[in-house]
């Protein structure tokens, strides 16, 4: 039985909460009691919690030790809901529902607060316009019969527990962290960088490789200053348009390659390095802030620290605690086996339903054994490379797998018509036109005419990735929901998630445990997502001390 109360906290640490009906509507009188976490522990029996913002409430349910199994993020809801209405871009807040059924001016949303550097609480809070706990209950309600009305409601429902969950997850892998070691790290920096002078100034290898650069033009150059060098390779005869490594290694001078490496480390050095290291990791834990459903697609974000981008070689610093181990799993060739879900393409769903490689099984189907080739194809119709050997490619795909490729050329077409186009389950793109769409694909504004097809067409390429990314997305949250209900009884903590990846922090004796529990997560997630289909969600699955022994 799915029993529901709507909770909210009160001034002096205490919270307001009621039972709710079937239609969302309290089921009895609102209760007032005095502690907030002890509100939520002395029912057990509660499925799910139904509150405003998980960012405002379950840091401090968990500083209390209670952890929720489900919630219902109103203003997660609140974001979908307004997106699959073509709304999406609207204020979010629960404040601005409540203004919007009753007619009142509707605020707009205040400005995010960003995580302070070492900081335990995570997720990105907002500054809360006030809201009574009553007209929280009706914005609920509300939102329970436009689930119904929604064109989907199954899926628009399982679509919102899902980023409810993922919230939740979000706050709970913050608290955790994600193991690091400062003491290697250090080592990594001062053997790629050298050691700094004067102890906090630039490395050595940096100032050695800028003398090179300055060297290798007779005069001072300031590597960091791409205008600089622009400029000391125009004085030389070249007429470069960036300092892009690929466009350097057309030219033949001796200053490209000190100035490769000085551009490579000191990228390094700055997003990084020991600042870096001083400002984000904190007793042993590093703690990017993760935001789910940060993207337009619903990919997660991270509020600072370059979480989601941590280069290979700084992954030696993560490392397990003593006795314990990462578990590193992949989701194998995650895109292509959610096209196959989703286009419901015979074809593609029989060759997705191995867990072995893909593209060689595309490969073999229709590019005569071509991995390469095949690989081109299916990347190039996800992700609309469709012009030049790309659209030869595409069309010997769309005669093995027609079904799979007419499904993105159809969303790539509404997205050039400007209609609305949603993931599997009902997770929307910006409708064409609004200020998210501008922003998305830096088009011209609104009120300016598109003389041409270019903002349609990238539109098009635009919503043809969505709606596999974005479902793509939709199957990561329910597979981290199961994962997260699986591993309960164990020691075991979820630490870090990207796109397709996830960490698991376990004593070494639970990490054969964790490995499958992931696998079947996954399977579950398919299962759920996309419901009974041949396609298979494979795991390429590592045991590790350290990260970066993962690849």
């Amino acid at each position: 039985m799915d029993e529901r109360w709507a909770i909210a906290p009160v001034a002096g640490g205490g919270a307001e909460l009621v039972a709710l009906r079937a239609d969302g509507r309290p089921a009895g009188a609102v209760l007032r009691e005095p502690d907030l976490a002890t509100s939520v522990v002395s029912r057990p029996h509660v499925s799910r919690w139904v509150w405003r913002s998980t960012a405002e409430i379950y840091p401090r349910l968990l500083a209390a030790g209670v952890r929720v199994e489900r919630c219902y993020d109103i203003e997660c809801a609140e974001v979908l809901l307004l997106g699959h209405e073509g709304r999406l871009g609207e204020p979010r807040s629960a404040a601005a529902a409540w203004a919007r059924l009753t007619g009142a001016p509707v605020p707009v949303d205040p400005p995010m607060r960003g995580i302070v550097p070492g900081e335990q609480s995570s997720l990105f809070e907002l500054e809360a316009e006030p809201i009574a706990f009553e007209a929280m209950l009706e914005v609920y309600a509300d939102q329970v019969r436009r689930h119904q009305e929604s064109e989907y409601p199954d899926r628009m429902r399982l679509l919102t527990a899902s980023e409810s969950s993922g919230m939740l997850i979000a706050a709970e892998m913050d608290r955790a962290g994600l193991p690091w070691s400062a003491e290697t790290h250090r080592a990594v920096l001062t053997e790629m960088l050298g050691e700094r002078f004067g102890g906090t100034g630039e490395p050595r290898r940096l100032t050695e490789l800028a003398d090179q650069v300055s060297a290798a033009f007779g005069r001072r150059v300031r590597p960091d200053l791409p205008a600089d060098v622009l400029k000391a390779f125009k004085q030389a005869g070249y007429q470069l348009t960036s300092t892009r490594r690929w466009e350097l290694e057309t030219i033949d001078h001796p200053a490209v390659e000190p100035l490769v490496e000085y551009k490579k480390l000191y990228r390094i050095y700055t997003a990084n390095g020991w600042s870096w290291l001083h400002d984000w990791v904190h007793d042993g834990r590093f703690r990017p802030g993760f935001v789910p459903g940060g993207t337009v697609s619903g990919r997660w974000v991270t509020n600072g620290g370059g979480g989601l981008q941590i280069p290979k070689v700084i992954r030696r610093a993560v490392v397990a605690d003593p006795g314990w181990r990462l578990v590193v799993a992949d989701a194998s060739q995650l895109e292509p086996r959610v096209l196959a879900a989703i286009s419901r393409d015979p074809g593609l769903m029989e060759v997705a339903g191995d867990s072995g490689d893909l593209y060689k099984a595309v490969s073999d189907k229709a590019f005569s054994g071509d991995r390469a080739m095949a690989k081109l194809a299916v990347l190039g119709a996800i992700y609309g490379q469709t012009s030049g050997d790309g659209l030869k490619n595409l069309a010997m795909l769309r005669k093995r797998f027609p079904l799979a490729v007419g499904f993105v050329d159809d969303a790539a077409r509404a997205g050039e018509e400007g209609r609305l186009v949603r993931t599997w389950l009902g997770r929307t793109c910006p409708p064409s036109g609004s200020r998210l769409d501008e922003a998305m694909l830096e088009g011209p504004p609104a009120d300016e005419p598109q003389v041409d097809g270019r903002h349609a067409r990238a539109r098009g390429r635009f919503t043809r990735n969505f709606v596999v990314q974005g479902s793509a997305a939709d199957w990561a949250l329910l597979m981290m929901a199961a994962l997260r209900q699986s591993i309960t009884t164990l020691q075991a903590e979820l630490v870090f998630f990207q796109h397709d990846e996830v960490i698991v922090h376990c004593p070494a004796a639970e990490a054969d445990q964790v490995a499958t529990a992931i696998q079947a997560a996954g399977d579950l997630a398919g299962r759920i997502t996309f419901g009974a289909t041949p396609t298979r969600f494979p795991f390429s699955t590592a045991i590790v001390e350290s990260y970066a022994d993962a690849k």
